[in-house]
């Protein structure tokens, strides 16, 4: 695992919306772009495992003062159900702790069904729910779910 970089742009977009593309049931568009890939990576990092240097997966971590953030975990989908997510969780909730954070933090999508039982096993809990944001309007009613976790 490393530290992405500025030349890892595209590869995280593929990577990413290639993970993503479960969702398109409710947005019907890639996940993100290059741009918005930039731009993230001047609010915090991304990790990213790599397997003979091809990018197998990646998490974004921002630091909050004592709470760290991630989000836009991505699996590339030929190794999903594997253990690589859990992995890099644990990468990201290192991070925090190696930076003084005491909570973990995160959001799902409440239409993503499957994830809720994930995040419960490694024990993050439902800490509030905020209004969908996105740059398009879901094909369905939606809503974030917000999790928490303690690090500590």
């Amino acid at each position: 695992m490393r530290e992405a970089v500025p030349k890892d742009v595209n590869a995280l977009v593929r990577l990413i919306n290639a993970a993503f593309m479960v969702e398109r049931f409710f947005i019907d568009r890639d996940r993100i772009d290059a741009e918005t890939v930039k731009k993230i990576m001047g609010k915090g990092r991304f990790i990213i495992a790599e397997d003979d240097a091809v990018m197998a997966a990646c998490i974004f971590v921002e630091l909050r003062g004592e709470r760290g953030y991630f989000g836009l975990l991505s699996v590339d989908p030929t190794r999903q159900k594997t253990g690589l997510g859990r992995k890099m969780i644990t990468a990201a909730e290192d991070y925090f702790r190696s930076h003084g954070c005491i909570h973990s933090d995160m959001r799902i999508v409440n239409v993503r069904e499957e994830l809720p039982g994930f995040y419960a096993r490694l024990g993050y809990t439902v800490t509030g729910t905020a209004s969908f944001e996105g740059p398009v309007d879901p094909l369905v009613p939606c809503h974030f779910i917000l999790y928490s976790k303690p690090l500590v």
